[in-house]
This record gives structure tokens, sequence and C-alpha cells, in this order.
């Protein structure tokens, strides 16, 4: 299972999600932060763990956003594109998201 580094110089996606992405990425980044500041303070166990599902959370809807936007920029332009390999490597590629998920 590969990681696919597309090249930087074409804008992927939609600016607008890209932009709230950023911005909710930056949030659990500060989130973190904090959750290592209770760690190193010895907070209760059970709060920290409510903090890290909180963290999961966020992220998983920041992949909901991703996958979305993909789905409706980047996946819907390739498979309906004229070129079977370029359908075939899209669907692989969303069948691999799905399977590093564990929601296959």
């Amino acid at each position: 299972m590969g990681v696919h580094v597309h090249e930087a110089k074409s804008q992927h996606g939609s600016r607008e999600v890209r932009t709230k992405v950023a911005s909710r990425l930056r949030s659990v980044e500060g989130h973190v932060r904090g959750v290592v500041r209770m760690v190193d303070e010895g907070a209760y166990c059970i709060d920290l763990i409510k903090q890290t599902l909180a963290i999961q959370r966020a992220i998983d809807k920041i992949n909901a956003m991703l996958l979305e936007d993909h789905l409706e920029h980047c996946a819907s332009k390739a498979i309906s594109a004229a070129n079977p390999a370029e359908r075939r490597r899209t669907i692989s590629e969303l069948v691999e998201v799905f399977e590093m998920s564990g929601k296959l």
C-alpha cells in the first residue's frame, strides 16, 4: 500500500474547503498541545480520553470534508474521463483510503 504524492504545482480540490480544513487542522493542533499540557500536569485519565476522542472526531470531520471535496472535484472528473486507466486509478485510490480507515 503506497503513499501517492501528487505534484504541488496543481491545486487539488476547492480553495474554500482547503481554507476550512487548514483552519480546523490549526484548531486540532492547538487542542493536541492542550492535551499534552494536561498529560504533563497529571490530569485524570478519563478526562484525557475524552479530549483525545474529541480530537479524533475533529480529524474524522476533516477527513469527511476532504473526501467530499475529492469526490466532487477530482474523482468525478477522473471517473468520467475517457481514459479507463485513469478511472481504475481513481477507484483504486478511493478503495485504498477506505481500507486504511478500517471502514471497508
